[in-house]
């Protein structure tokens, strides 16, 4: 990948997530097949890489959270499953192929996502190891508030309420924190639980994180307004083609590309803390601002 993404980690998480995932020759096969579809359909694997970098920050051995980095997966993927249905935002690409719902249909993507979902916490409970049982439940106490009504399914919530309406900027970015930027937080939280992070370095770690999100989807509604079919896998245009209250609606393109950097720089300065041992976290900054899909 490009910008200097720690593209090793990627792959890292690409061999665990095959390692650990079912076989689709389960029965019922074709449920199988329809979450592998969307699993393993490519992308940057951002969330998850967040938590092995955190970790490695911390000192804390990168492969000890793969099976929470995984976790991670199921769940966004889940998330994607779901947003892309048709009485959500009508997706028909993701990651430059048909989604879920177009090659399995509606009912059975459904039921993917859902499986997905429950799938992590199986993973999680069954497959992570901890010094201590209360490290698990935390994580699993994180990771389920920040899918939840107070975190991604809240800020879906919004976000469907207020299509096709004008919204307070407060109100948006409620949702961008809460849609996108919950879960992006949460994969750093996992580390800090797992690796038993104090106080200081748990709050540099979570500004950074909170900062990050917010920009993230706000270059998300940058590229569906400037970006190509082709290059982000996904069809542009679906904001203002669904009616949704995004960054470019309210303050213009300018506007939203001068906020996106300004929440980059503070993510960055948020981790000064950390001293040399930051850099992948700025590599992963640096590649969220400047890209593409």
């Amino acid at each position: 990948m490009e910008n200097n993404y720690p593209d090793e980690k990627r792959i890292l998480i690409e061999k665990s997530l095959s390692e650990l995932f079912p076989s689709e020759d389960n029965y019922p096969q074709i449920i199988y097949k329809a979450m592998r579809h969307s699993l393993f359909s490519g992308g940057k694997r951002l969330r998850s890489v967040l938590s092995l970098s955190a970790a490695e920050i911390l000192d804390y051995d990168i492969h000890k959270i793969l099976p929470t980095a995984c976790a991670i997966e199921y769940i966004h993927t889940y998330s994607l499953i779901h947003d892309d249905l048709p009485a959500i935002d009508n997706d028909k690409l993701r990651r430059g192929k048909p989604t879920c719902h177009i090659v399995f249909g509606e009912d059975i993507a459904i039921l993917a996502g859902d499986a997905l979902f429950a799938e992590a916490f199986y993973l999680i409970s069954s497959r992570q190891e901890a010094d201590s049982p209360e490290k698990i439940v935390k994580i699993i106490e994180e990771l389920s508030d920040a899918s939840g009504v107070r975190g991604m399914v809240g800020g879906q919530v919004v976000d469907i309420e207020s299509t096709g309406k004008t919204i307070a900027s407060s109100t948006l970015e409620f949702i961008h924190k809460n849609k996108t930027g919950r879960l992006i937080s949460a994969s750093v939280k996992v580390a800090t639980i797992l690796a038993g992070a104090d106080e200081e370095k748990t709050k540099a770690l979570l500004d950074y994180s909170s900062h990050l999100g917010l920009a993230f989807q706000i270059i998300d509604d940058v590229l569906d307004t400037a970006g190509e079919t082709e290059l982000m896998g996904k069809e542009a245009g679906s904001d203002e083609r669904m009616l949704k209250s995004t960054y470019i609606s309210i303050f213009g393109l300018e506007k939203a590309k001068i906020h996106a950097k300004e929440e980059i720089e503070k993510a960055k300065d948020s981790l000064s803390i950390f001293g040399e041992r930051k850099q992948p976290l700025i590599e992963i900054a640096d590649f969220v601002y400047k890209r593409s899909s």
